[in-house]
């Protein structure tokens, strides 16, 4: 056989090997990995429907001591975590201990502590599930249903990187003016029969507070992660000028991630990959406010990307912002065990999945049909731009095996 014979021969046994790998792995059960990635889906449906007003039986522990042990360098919680729904239920019903303005931040929000000595942030309701927020896909207040969402949705994905969320009804009259600090204290008000307050943030106005229906808020909690585990904030590679008629370099550098691939933390170890990982959930839920990001400290690169503050999604379930999508599309690259997974979800199983994980939420109905239809459509277009990722440079370079599973300290 001639060379050139021999040449053409080789390359189409490469492209075969090549699409091979992909309908394996589309199918996500043809490789182990894909056997691998099959049995952690499986296990994460059976476990995906929580029991309402669960509690710790089996423990001499608290639901935060329980919580404050899961955490890992590259997990909030494990996968395989039968205490959740318990730990959920206490940050729904424990009793508030304190009240106080909420942390630094753009955003009214409250820090309670629970009984027991556990902070947590509030976020008050300010639409109904209804409400379109127009405009800029980060425009509007931060939705409360949007992160108790958002901590589901990472735990359909496998990621485990969001801090835990639950819905809340707390009444301001009884549980929280009395235990509340004066900086609180002195932003609420009345409008009619309904308390509100307005809090400390730098877009929080006396004219613009939440209210509550009458003394009664609903709101979302989310865990403050253990002290132990001190965060480093980042700026996101791929964030927002917020200047109108400014473009950060991303959104006219097509060869932007080459630049990004040389910059540590991004020049080795996982966090690129992160970044990928989270620019897709953030995609699903219409989050384009992800500015900065927060990892563990002198973690070296290793840590995950941790998944806090997705309030500013779930706004318009009519708008899918592929900007979102850069680092995706730009890179060209995603984690084997991300493209298995939403392959599983398919075919309307990510949104059968969060009407699941949410049905026991004390906040339900957590999202509206259109919002739960816009994750089906939008998990579509986020397979489109792999497999066009995968035709154009193909599958060896589009699917990266990287699982970073460290061992907890």
């Amino acid at each position: 056989m001639k060379l050139k014979q021999r040449l053409v021969v080789l390359c189409a046994v490469l492209l075969l090997l090549g699409l091979v790998k992909v309908f394996l792995l589309d199918g996500g059960e043809g490789t182990a990995a894909g056997r691998r990635d099959l049995r952690a889906f499986r296990k994460m449906e059976s476990s995906l429907a929580l029991v309402k007003g669960a509690q710790l039986t089996h423990t001499l522990q608290s639901p935060w001591e329980v919580a404050a042990q899961w955490v890992g360098p590259r997990e909030v919680y494990p996968d395989d975590t039968p205490e959740l729904a318990a730990v959920l239920s206490a940050l729904a019903t424990a009793r508030v201990e304190r009240a106080d303005v909420g942390y630094k931040g753009t955003q009214l929000k409250a820090l309670l502590v629970l009984d027991g000595g556990q902070k947590v942030v509030f976020k008050p309701k300010r639409y109904s599930r209804d409400f379109v927020v127009e405009g800029e896909p980060y425009a509007g207040y931060d939705r409360h249903n949007a992160e108790i969402a958002a901590f589901h949705l990472d735990r359909i994905l496998g990621f485990r990187r969001a801090p835990l969320v639950v819905g809340r009804f707390v009444n301001l009259r009884t549980e929280i003016k009395p235990v509340a600090t004066d900086q609180l204290l002195s932003t609420f008000l009345k409008h009619g029969n309904n308390s509100c307050f307005y809090g400390k943030c730098y877009y929080c106005r006396e004219s613009e507070p939440a209210c509550a229906e009458g003394d009664v808020m609903e709101g979302s909690v989310t865990l403050w992660l253990p002290d132990v585990w001190p965060l480093q904030k980042h700026r996101h590679p791929w964030g927002r000028t917020y200047r109108e008629g400014k473009l950060a370099r991303w959104e006219y550098d097509e060869s932007y991630c080459e630049a990004v691939k040389k910059m540590p933390p991004y020049d080795s170890g996982p966090r690129l990959l992160d970044v990928i990982d989270t620019a897709i959930f953030d995609y699903l839920i219409g989050n384009a406010d992800r500015h900065h990001y927060e990892s563990f400290q002198d973690d070296g690169g290793a840590s995950m990307l941790i998944l806090l503050d997705n309030a500013k999604s779930f706004g318009n379930p009519a708008l899918d912002e592929r900007s979102i999508l850069a680092p995706l599309y730009q890179c060209c690259m995603v984690r084997v065990s991300t493209w298995n997974r939403l392959n599983l979800l398919r075919g309307g199983v990510l949104s059968s999945a969060m009407r699941q994980a949410t049905a026991h939420d004390p906040a339900f109905p957590v999202l509206t049909e259109p919002h739960l239809a816009a994750l089906d459509r939008r998990l579509n277009g986020v397979l489109a731009t792999i497999r066009q990722c995968i035709e154009t440079q193909g599958p060896d370079s589009t699917l990266i095996e990287d699982r970073m599973d460290l061992p907890h300290p």
